[in-house]
This record gives C-alpha cells, structure tokens and sequence, in this order.
C-alpha cells in the first residue's frame, strides 16, 4: 500500500505518538485473509487465522524477503494464502504464526537453528480487537503497552440496539497532535464550520492516558433550536469516542493513526440507534453524519497546509492548548 501524495511544505519536528492504533475495521478480514497495510511508516500485514483471531506481523518474510501481504497463483489478487493459525509466503511456502513463529518449511529436512528452538523470526505487534477495529500497540522502542483499549459499553452491552456503522476514512497531511487539539479549540467552529456562535466548554480533563471533554451545542431545526451535547473521550492519542446528543443520539468512534509522523490516517465509524434510523427521524441522522463529514473536509484544507507552532502566539479566548500539549506530550518519545 503506498502512502498518501498529500506533501508539506513544512515540516512538523514531532515523532509518531506511542499507542494504540486502528489498522483495520473487523469487518474488512475474514477468516483465512489477509491484508497488507502501512503504518508507522513501515509494511505490515494483517490475517485472520482460520479459527478467527486477528494477526499482525512485519510484512517481510526473514528468509529472503518477499512481502507476505501479496498472494499468487489462486491467491493473485488477495492477499497470501492463510493455513491454520499461520501465513504462508508466496515465495517459497514458509509459514509464521501470529506470534512470529515458523511454523512450517515444507521442503526442509533440518529446519535452522531458531526455527528449531521455536524462537520468534518474524516481528509480531501485540493486538487487541474491539469497537469493531483491530488495534495495535505502537511504541518507538517496542515495550510493553503502558494501558490498554477500552470497550465502547453500549455498543459492547447491547450491539443489536445499534445500526451497522456509517464510515468514512480521510488521509491527512499533518502530525496527529494539530488534528487532536481540534477538541480544545472550540472558537474554530464559529470561523472553520460555520457555526452561529462559539460553543461552550462545560468540562476539560486530564487524567493520565485519557482526556474527556463536553460541548453543550445550539443546533437550529425547522422546529426551532434544539440544545445538545457533545461528549468526546481520547483514550491515548489514536483512540476516542464521541457521543452527540440532541436531534438524535449517536456514538462516533473515531481513531487516527500515524501513517508516517506527516501523514496521518482518520477512520469515522458513526453509530446511531436501529429505531432511530429505520424511524422518522432517521433523516436527521443522516444529516447529522453528512454535516460532521463536511466539518472533516472543512478542517482538512488547514490540517493539509499549517504549519506547527512550538509556542504560538494565545490570547484568552483561545482554548487550554497548553494543557492539551502537556497531556499529548507524554505519548512523544523520539
């Protein structure tokens, strides 16, 4: 997969953010696929063992080098052929299970030495699959995650009360720090979106890996003005969810994900409930996905083209930037 044509003119000089990372949505691998991605700036692949499980491993294979994403013969077009709990490379037939094991060389009598012992060959990412993505953990110097995913409860308690997800999948030029301040910036909204006036920040907080946030919103209707809510949780810097209230209850799960440290990767998958949409108002969520869409695109034209500022010039409407720097800071390690 090759990377997005979207070029700055001017650099950003902040590394890729530890953390957890969308690579995938469930739904895209079936048992028995795989997939080649690009992340982190490096290939990888993604397959789904027979049994199910989601695997992630470096897309190389350690004997002589042959992407394990591409398949050939009855596989030409998809991706490597999946056999058991393990990929198959394409180019001599050996085979490596989820945890970077061979587990097989076919035409091998005397199979080398760390084969024989069992010993890992291949980079495996440690995986998590929930919220209806496959998620891996990032980290520049590959220790163990310092925290983990969080299910989305309602989506998790009662997943037959909600509608299959409406997504949408953006490729931005910019470091993911200038996308995440976005959520304490609420004076953009009035001169980016269009809103008719500032939204009002009721609550701001920092607690370790998480950040949580809550917009009380004035959204116009042929009815007149309808007084909702936007509730936003960062868990880590690729993880959050959104919950708008108002005209119709929906659950935005949105995650982004480095791509290289300038290109970064939004997912958008925008839950709402199934009698909502099948009902009257169902309109009124589409239109609710639609116009969240447009704000996208709208904040997309300055993500691609601004440039980072360590210390940029505030005044006191502006949002807590600084808070949200110390808190993100911490995911920054060259």
């Amino acid at each position: 997969m090759s990377v997005s044509n979207a070029k700055r003119t001017v650099g950003i000089p902040l590394p890729m953010p530890y953390g957890w990372y969308h690579v995938a949505f469930s739904k895209d691998i079936g048992p028995g696929e795989s997939k080649p991605v690009f992340y982190f700036d490096q290939d990888l692949v993604i397959f789904r063992t027979e049994s199910g499980e989601a695997k992630v491993v470096d897309a190389y294979c350690p004997h002589m080098g042959a992407h394990l994403g591409y398949g050939i013969r009855e596989q030409m077009g998809k991706g490597a052929k999946v056999i058991g709990d393990s990929i198959a490379c394409p180019f001599h037939g050996w085979q490596f299970n989820g945890e970077g094991q061979c587990t097989h060389i076919p035409y091998a009598t005397n199979m080398p030495p760390k084969v024989a012992r069992g010993e890992a060959v291949l980079k495996a990412w440690r995986v998590r699959e929930m919220n209806g993505s496959i998620i891996v953990w990032y980290h520049p110097h590959d220790i163990e995650p310092l925290f983990e995913p969080e299910l989305v409860p309602e989506l998790a308690e009662n997943p037959d009360d909600w509608a299959e997800p409406i997504i949408h999948e953006w490729e931005i030029g910019t470091h993911m720090q200038e996308m995440g301040e976005n959520a304490v910036d609420p004076a953009h909204f009035m001169y980016v979106h269009g809103t008719n006036d500032i939204p009002d920040a009721e609550e701001l907080s920092f607690d370790g890996h998480t950040r949580r946030g809550f917009l009380k919103t004035r959204q116009p209707t042929p009815r007149g003005e309808i007084e909702g809510s936007i509730e936003n949780e960062n868990i880590g810097p690729g993880l959050s969810v959104v919950r708008f209230k108002g005209l119709i209850e929906t659950i935005l799960v949105a995650t982004v994900s480095p791509v290289t440290s300038e290109i970064t990767r939004a997912h958008y998958a925008f839950y709402q409930r199934r009698e909502d949409v099948d009902g009257p108002i169902g309109k009124m969520g589409r239109a609710l996905i639609a116009n969240i869409h447009q704000q996208m695109e709208e904040d997309r034209v300055i993500w691609d083209r601004k440039k980072y500022y360590e210390r940029p010039l505030l005044c006191d409407g502006d949002g807590p930037f600084a808070k949200f720097r110390r808190w993100y800071g911490q995911f920054l390690v060259e």
